[in-house]
């Protein structure tokens, strides 16, 4: 029976875009090994994500720097807006499936997917669906792999940026030279984050204990 699942990859970091992803299709048919992305290794996932787009109807969906960063909204909001874009890609009337709640409301999160998307959908959100449901877990594989290509293209054009999370040292430490060099964020970095308002205020005061 065809169903969906949609999950999303990148809400934490400092650095780079949100990405969601929806696969749909029959459970039956996704590749042995499918599980939540963070269980699995990145080559792991990566050879996941070629089998899962050859079996299932997928789509994905970026919310940039820019989005995340604009008052008028909250990673509540765009975690929706991620998981219902991601969905309107590839849903069709009467579809039901699960989506992996970002909100402490489980029903309320499911009811604003389901409002985002265009087509007429039967959405149940739940916490851990991602461990519950084969097509979630295939959907968090697709988001992930999608965040981790967008990472390395980061590091292409800055240099290593490590995982773009506040909890990792090297890109604590890359946001920290470069706000040292340049004198400002890069366009990659997430401004409202506490961490990169960490580092233009070490920024500062190191420019002051210089006089």
């Amino acid at each position: 029976m065809r169903r969906f699942g949609v999950d999303e990859a990148g809400k934490g970091p400092v650095l780079g875009s949100m990405f969601a992803a929806a696969v749909v299709g029959d459970p039956g048919d996704l590749p042995e090994g499918v599980a939540d992305s963070k269980r699995l290794s990145p080559a792991r996932r990566e050879a996941l994500d070629e089998r899962i787009r050859d079996a299932c109807a997928v789509g994905v969906a970026e919310i940039p720097v820019e989005r995340i960063d604009d008052p008028e909204t909250d990673m509540n909001a765009l975690t929706v807006e991620a998981q219902a874009n991601a969905l309107a890609d590839v849903a069709e009337d009467g579809l039901a499936g699960y989506v992996d709640a970002g909100d402490v409301d489980e029903a309320r999160f499911g009811r604003r997917v389901a409002k985002g998307v265009p087509a007429e959908v039967d959405v149940t959100a739940e916490h851990g669906a991602d461990d519950e449901y084969a097509l979630v877990a295939a959907a968090s594989i697709l988001a992930k792999v999608a965040r981790d290509g967008h990472v390395a293209d980061l590091s292409a054009e800055y240099g290593d940026v490590g995982s773009g999370y506040p909890s990792d040292p090297t890109t604590r430490e890359f946001l920290e030279a470069y706000v040292g060099e340049h004198g400002e964020l890069p366009d990659c970095a997430r401004a409202s984050w506490q961490t990169s308002e960490d580092a233009l205020a070490a920024a500062e005061q190191a420019g002051l204990s210089e006089f």
